[in-house]
């Protein structure tokens, strides 16, 4: 089944619960009988089960893409220290060290400029490409975030506090010195990294591809951890989330809701126009699936239901005319006072990655067990540098 016939399904599951909600709502209370809410539930699920598959057939084909463009790029110029790793003849024997438990002295030779102090040694830098590309399809905050490269330690972004403002003089009269205010965020280089376990037999298997295994796992352990961080990270060696509550680093309160555990279609408005117009040209909606549930079933004064599904490839769904990104980072209204849904302008979260991705090969820790492991790490940081930038929904605390 193609991605648009997927898209036209979903459509269609979502145009029979729309009716079927308007049919078996009670006008007076709102509410539907539970053999009708249950029967609501079933219809939600399968736009739900339609939305994943959409998102796998997505993802699907942004990998086979990614497969189909060249995995080296022509040295132009003379090579220098540290750029030996984009060479074929590092890439070559850097999989050929990965795969071989010797390490012969031309093996170490060869690979002596991507050493690391630990015994790893990083990977060539087209395989880099694509363990970010990896991670980027697993981790839906790095989509829309703001990313650079750094080749080492902090770095320094200068932000606008305050701005200054202009006044009214009389004639001849002085000015007043107004000037914009200044300070810095500084995005540093924490260690993420997994282990990753192959069996000796896949290993000298010549149909096995270690490549594409190590960057399919790295991505999916990667990507779901560095995408909670993204969300409620302290800063503590790890980034700083955008809804973690540390001080000056996080989203704005928009709105607090007047119930514990569910919030209204007003309040979601009230979210919208808390945030400041020039931030809301470029703004997104993020969101866990379960809330993502809730505001299916919510309407506008004009009967219209707020949450609008896409129906093309590459189109997010919508709500109030936004996009909206599923994070299953995100909390859920089961919390009294939790913070559920963001909205704003993600160019202002910044996730700084740092270059050089490291391979470690173990070939006597699991030699037991007929397996060798692989250390993976990479270094990364993540701040928001414009608090104003982004609001939060939060639920109102307590009962």
């Amino acid at each position: 089944m193609t991605i648009q016939e997927l898209y036209a399904k979903r459509a269609n599951a979502w145009d029979a619960a729309k009716k079927w909600l308007d049919e078996k709502t009670d006008p007076t209370t709102g509410l539907m009988s539970a053999e009708d809410a249950a029967q609501y539930d079933r219809m939600d699920a399968e736009i739900q089960d339609y939305t994943k598959q959409i998102q796998r057939a997505q993802n699907a084909a942004n990998i086979e893409a990614q497969m189909q463009q060249p995995t080296t790029s022509p040295i132009l110029g003379a090579p220098k220290t540290g750029e030996q790793t984009r060479n074929e003849k590092y890439s070559k024997t850097f999989w050929d060290a990965m795969h071989s438990k010797i390490m012969t002295a031309d093996i170490y030779n060869a690979l002596k400029v991507g050493e690391d102090a630990n015994g790893g040694f990083l990977v060539p830098d087209e395989y880099e490409k694509q363990l970010i590309d990896a991670l980027q399809e697993e981790n839906e905050i790095r989509k829309i975030a703001h990313r650079i490269t750094t080749s080492s330690g902090e770095h320094s972004i200068p932000v606008v506090r305050s701005h200054g403002t202009a006044q009214w003089i009389d004639e001849e009269g002085q000015y007043t010195e107004s000037n914009d205010a200044f300070s810095q965020v500084t995005l540093g280089a924490y260690k993420v990294g997994t282990m990753i376990k192959v069996s000796e037999e896949l290993l000298h298997d010549s149909a096995f591809d270690l490549p594409g295994y190590i960057r399919n796992e790295f991505a999916r352990r990667v990507g779901a951890e560095e995408e909670d961080k993204f969300i409620t990270g302290d800063g503590n060696k790890k980034p700083t989330g955008v809804i973690s509550g540390v001080a000056d680093k996080t989203a704005e309160i928009g709105v607090t809701t007047e119930d514990a555990k569910k919030f209204t279609a007003e309040e979601l408005m009230d979210l919208y126009y808390s945030l400041k117009s020039p931030y809301r040209k470029k703004a997104r909606f993020v969101m866990n699936d379960a809330t993502i549930k809730a505001i299916r079933k919510l309407k506008t004064q004009n009967g219209e239901f707020l949450w609008q599904p896409s129906l093309v490839g590459a189109e997010p769904d919508r709500l109030l005319n936004k996009p909206i990104v599923t994070c299953a980072a995100m909390p859920t209204a089961e919390t009294a006072g939790a913070q559920i849904i963001l909205f704003g302008d993600f160019d202002y979260y910044w996730i700084a990655d740092r270059e050089g991705f490291k391979v470690k090969r173990l070939n006597e820790a699991f030699a037991t067990t007929g397996q060798v492991g692989f250390l993976v790490s990479k270094r990364l940081d993540g701040k928001l540098i414009l608090p104003e930038a982004m609001k939060v929904m939060k639920l109102k605390a307590g009962a």
